[in-house]
Formats: structure tokens, sequence, C-alpha cells
């Protein structure tokens, strides 16, 4: 099947009284189209989904959330090591210490 349509059918649909074929080629394709959808009784549904919006900004939200909480995270880790760090630094002095003999203040 061909979406190219009769000549008489696509004159009468051009609604600016211009001719079939003085319309661009992909005018015509379009014209064709849609012709060929009437023909077979199709409607095109092109209405609009009232909830798209709704669900992309909740979605822009959601990751807006994931950003913070993904740096917050980063900060916490960064914390957590330099915590880490101190603790071992401590552990090293303290193991040091008790290799002096007890009378030997490490402080």
């Amino acid at each position: 099947m061909t979406t190219s349509p009769s000549p008489a059918a696509a004159s009468s649909s051009s609604g600016s009284g211009e001719s079939y074929s003085s319309l661009p080629r992909w005018r015509q394709w379009l014209v064709g189209l849609c012709n060929t959808a009437r023909h077979l009784g199709a409607t095109l549904n092109w209405r609009r989904d009232p909830d798209y919006e709704m669900r992309m900004t909740s979605k822009l939200i959601e990751i807006e959330q994931i950003k913070k909480e993904t740096e917050q995270l980063r900060r916490e880790n960064m914390r957590l090591h330099e915590i880490e760090c101190r603790l071992d630094a401590l552990l090293l002095s303290a193991d040091s210490c008790s290799s002096i003999p007890p009378e030997t203040d490490c402080t």
C-alpha cells in the first residue's frame, strides 16, 4: 500500500487553494498520509498528556534531591575519613607510648 493520493483527492484537501503539485515534497507526503488515514477511517489521536508535566517536574525534583543527598554523603565520608586518620594517629601514638618504660609520661 502506498501513501501517495490521487491528484484529485490531494487538490481538494489543500485548503489554501494551492495545487498538490506546487506543494513541497514533505507536504505532499503529509497530505497523502492524512488522506490515507481518512480513507482507512483512522483518526490521529494527538491528545496532550495532562500528567506529563507533573511527572517530569516530579522526576526533576527527585533528581535534585538525589544530587543533594549524594553531596551530603560525600561530605560525611570526607569527615569520617579525617576522623579515621586522627584515630590512626592516636593509636600509633599510643603504641609508641606503650613501648616506653612505665615511669616515662608520653603526654
